[in-house]
């Protein structure tokens, strides 16, 4: 494929450049942006197609193509951010990231939104209630069950009503200050509610509610319309009331019993959730828990779960689901179980469906994610995309890197996102926190490695809580002893992961890591004491041996 940089010749407006567009995309092998200001016309040519034919397709309207004297890409032709007009189409966190900046280099940015209340799924429907959630019910669960001698313990019903009530006024809160507000104030950044839709590669139709549409022909489209949660295609289960983390996150009342399909975080944290807050729970799990990582993490997730009381079903797949006088039947191959609510949380797929990408040469991968490179380009020019919606991991911060990263790219920039180290956080308890490569990821990338693994027991803050459930496990390169991976499985481990993802970033080893300072008594100690057992017997130093 070849892309090359032209002049276009006879544009005198806008429409001039949509026309020559038009007529370039027209033939075959050939996908064009033209723009009109710098008059430069951007061709991916993948029939090898010579100038003169591109020529001959212009002549009828008038215009023409000549090379540049110096190829230059229309982005340098401005003064980055000046002038720029940049769609977003989306509210969650990477839009309203890569509005920010692209306001803050002076360009005009128009983001759009279809549903009634902008913000995404973080702040609404996802991170934010859902730990509110899991924070309220861990303080519930350790009333009743914390290790402390001395102390009365209790298990008293919530107050569901005054919860719920509590989470609402935060998600409103949290929204007003970080999403409303912002367009509030800055003059730059202009809110349009409806459905947007590409109708070629410039330009946008937005729908709205009354069933008017407006075209719109910015300079550059970022697509950050993150995901919704996959329903699987179990029969009978579409005719329910089934739940996905939406409902299960605001219902009015508390079931008595619920089951939960789907091994994911959200499948995982909920159902603990539940658990801690009065419902007997049982999770259904096609293969096991954490497939994806150390199977290590989900062994010992799952032996804490049960401890607490909940029922795991692994290498199980519903055959059917029918739902009878406010209770769920679930056919299994063993048979049937029964619950008062049911919630699917199988994974999220893009949204990207309704988008008409195929108009505007967007290309996507078998899930409907919109292929983007480190610089967050997709396969048509001047369309980026960020977020869920991409082949980027769904999490909400790398969303916002993205965003931000794209804003700059839009307008004239040059940003890259570097996704060699992502830590990631199951904020469960023990939570599961991971960062860099485990075992079997260095094995497929042919990395000889030494790894060790330290029990909490050793950990002093571990035991100062009477909380030992869990480990610290490190990857190192064997011939450098370099840190390359780090797997936590402990209470707060997503507070201890950023030490291991610093480590493994400034490239050091586990020597330098065990001769770091760590205060005492904390629980990130235990990654210095993990690096420590590469040359150590650590059950042989004192509490704070350095």
């Amino acid at each position: 494929m070849e892309m090359i940089s032209l002049q276009v010749t006879g544009m005198t407006c806008e429409h001039c450049a949509r026309t020559v567009e038009a007529a370039l995309n027209r033939m075959p092998g050939i996908n064009a942006s033209v723009s009109y200001d710098p008059g430069i016309a951007e061709i991916r040519n993948d029939a090898g197609l010579e100038i003169g034919a591109l020529r001959t397709a212009l002549e009828p309207g008038g215009y023409g193509l000549e090379p540049l004297t110096e190829p230059v890409s229309p982005d340098r032709v401005r003064d980055p951010g000046s002038g720029w007009h940049v769609a977003i189409i989306g509210s969650g966190g990477a839009a309203f990231a890569a509005a920010i900046r692209a306001a803050e280099t002076g360009a005009r940015v128009t983001m759009i939104e279809r549903s009634a209340v902008i913000g995404g799924t973080c702040v609404n429907v996802g991170c934010v209630p859902s730990k509110i959630m899991l924070r309220a019910a861990e303080i519930r669960h350790d009333q009743a069950h914390h290790p402390f001698d001395g102390i009365f313990r209790s298990a008293e019903p919530i107050e569901r009503a005054a919860l719920l009530a509590q989470l609402r006024g935060q998600v409103d809160a949290l929204r007003g200050a970080k999403y409303e507000s912002i367009i509030a104030g800055n003059p730059n950044i202009t809110l349009l509610y409806g459905e947007a839709r590409f109708e070629d590669a410039r330009t946008l139709v937005i729908t709205g509610a009354a069933g008017t549409a407006n075209r719109l022909v910015p300079d550059r489209i970022l697509v950050a319309t993150g995901a919704a949660p996959i329903i699987p295609t179990i029969p009978g289960l579409a005719e329910t009331p089934y739940w996905t983390s939406t409902e299960a996150l605001f219902a009015e009342t508390l079931p008595a019993s619920l089951a939960v399909i789907g091994s994911s975080f959200v499948a995982l944290e909920l159902a603990q959730a539940y658990r801690r807050l009065g419902a007997k729970v049982t999770v259904l799990v096609r293969s096991t828990l954490l497939t994806r990582n150390d199977p290590e993490l989900g062994a010992g997730l799952q032996a804490a779960l049960e401890a607490e009381g909940v029922h795991i079903l692994t290498g199980t797949e519903p055959r059917q689901i029918a739902y009878h006088d406010g209770r769920f039947t679930i056919t299994l191959a063993s048979g049937p179980i029964e619950a008062e609510r049911l919630l699917i949380a199988t994974g999220r797929r893009p949204n990207t469906a309704d988008l008409n990408l195929d108009s505007a040469g967007v290309s996507t991968d078998s899930t409907g994610a919109i292929v983007v490179d480190d610089h967050l380009r997709t396969s048509a020019s001047y369309i980026y995309a960020a977020g869920d919606c991409s082949t980027m991991p769904q999490l909400v911060y790398v969303a916002a890197a993205a965003g931000t990263r794209a804003a700059i790219n839009m307008t004239g920039g040059d940003a890259r996102l570097d996704l060699s180290i992502v830590p990631s956080v199951i904020f469960t308890d023990p939570a599961v926190a991971t960062v860099g490569l485990d075992e079997a990821q260095a094995g497929e990338a042919g990395i000889e490695i030494i790894t060790r693994r330290l029990d909490l027991k050793n950990v002093p803050r571990a035991l100062a809580n009477f909380n030992t459930r869990g480990f610290v496990k490190l990857v190192a390169e064997a011939g450098s002893h370099r840190l390359i991976g780090a797997q936590i499985l402990a209470h707060n481990a997503g507070e201890m992961i950023q030490t291991a993802a610093l480590a493994i970033r400034y490239r050091m080893t586990v020597q330098e890591l065990g001769d770091t300072l760590f205060p005492y008594l904390v629980m990130a100690e235990g990654i210095k004491l993990a690096a420590q057992t590469f040359t150590k017997d650590v059950s042989q130093l004192s509490c704070c041996a350095g």
